[in-house]
Formats: structure tokens, sequence, C-alpha cells
């Protein structure tokens, strides 16, 4: 039988051929609730993740998740085997004000000090990863920048990378962008940069890859837009 839990949504983004969803139980617990897929790579098909109507669950959306039980994965601790056999349910949406009842105040995102080529602060070593205890954050920047940019013209690659630059205790990141919304919109603008003002910030750990954790940009919310 299905565990419920209600969900602020913080995250539906992109990863692999579906979704990485996540969000806070809508209890004041704090709690971060991952569902992830029996599937290798644990991403959420549509189909999986979608209400009864078709449509997709969206950030800031209050959602009620059948789960199965907990499956934590190294530094994912947040993660929860979804049931696949039930619709999700959207119950109610929160605004600035429940964004605000939720934001944490690490003092750093996880480890710095270990970057990409265009990345600042955007990795973490796999040994010293799988050392820590949570992968999700959302945290509150004043100001940051979005980065259209093509990293592989010298080799040919015309594709455009969205990458967001902000400043989080004394600490400043480059950080891809994997929100779908804001790749949707800003992959279509001209190669730049673009401001935004005062945002909430779904920052994630991705999967390993070549010995890195790479911390992602899974949510963009900004105030001017609730």
């Amino acid at each position: 039988m299905a565990l419920i839990k209600t969900l602020v949504c913080l995250a539906n983004s992109r990863k692999l051929s579906g979704r990485c969803v996540a969000g806070m139980v809508d209890d004041d617990s704090g709690e971060w609730v991952r569902p992830v897929s029996a599937r290798l790579n644990r991403e959420v098909s549509a189909r999986e993740r979608q209400y009864e109507d078709g449509t997709d669950p969206n950030v800031l959306d209050i959602v009620s998740v059948p789960l199965l039980r907990p499956q934590s994965h190294d530094f994912q601790s947040e993660n929860w085997l979804l049931d696949p056999d039930y619709y999700w349910i959207k119950t109610d949406r929160v605004g600035w004000r429940g964004l605000l009842s939720l934001e944490q105040c690490p003092s750093a995102l996880w480890i710095n000090g270990s970057s990409t080529y265009h990345g600042n602060n955007d990795r973490i070593p796999i040994e010293e990863a799988v050392t820590l205890s949570d992968s999700l954050k959302l945290i509150r920047v004043t100001g940051m920048t979005l980065h259209v940019h093509v990293p592989g013209v010298m080799f040919g690659d015309q594709k455009r990378v969205l990458r967001a630059r902000f400043s989080y205790k004394g600490h400043e990141h480059i950080l891809r962008v994997t929100d779908p919304k804001y790749e949707l919109e800003y992959l279509a603008k001209p190669e730049g940069v673009y401001e935004l003002g005062e945002s909430f910030l779904t920052v994630s750990l991705g999967e390993p890859f070549e010995g890195y954790v790479y911390k992602l940009v899974a949510a963009i919310i900004e105030r001017a837009k609730i």
C-alpha cells in the first residue's frame, strides 16, 4: 500500500530521458523528498509524475505523492521509491511567503573548491561527496545572472548551455541550470548575460560522473514572477 506524502514541489528538472522531481514535506519539518523510479538512473517519467488530467507538476504546487519506501542512495538521502500505479494529486500552491518559511541557510553549498573549466565551485570529488548527508538545498539570493553560451564551439558543438552565476556565503558559484522552463526561455535567446533579481534556487547534487558529483540549479523561482 502506498504511503502518501504531501510536498511543496521545489524542482521538476531535466534528467536524462525523464525528470528529477523534489520537494519539501508540507508540515514545517524541513524534510526533503525526491520521488525516484526503480530504473537504473532513477529518473521519473511523464506517466509516473502526471496528474489525472495529464498535466505536469509545476514548481510551487502542493502535491500529494504516493510512495512505497525510502530508497536512500549514497548522499541522495532524500530518495523515496514512487508508486507508479497512482496519479499524483495537486492540492494547492504556495507563494513567496510560503517559500520564506521553507528557506534554508546552510553555511555553504556542501563543499567548495573544485571547479570545471566553465564553472566555479560546481563539483565535488566523489570520495568527498559520499560523506555528505543530503543532496538538496533551497537558498535565497538577492540577485544573480544567467549566462547563455556555447562551451563546445571550438570543437564544432553549437549547442547552447545555460549557467547561473551567484554568490552565496562569500563564495561565487557558476552552476549548470537544469530547470526546463528557464532552459526553454533562455536558450532561445542570443548568447549573453541576463540579470535576474531576488530569487530562490533549488540546488541539487546530481549523479556521479567521471569521478565527480555536480552541483546543479534544479529550479529558479524569481520573486518578480510570483
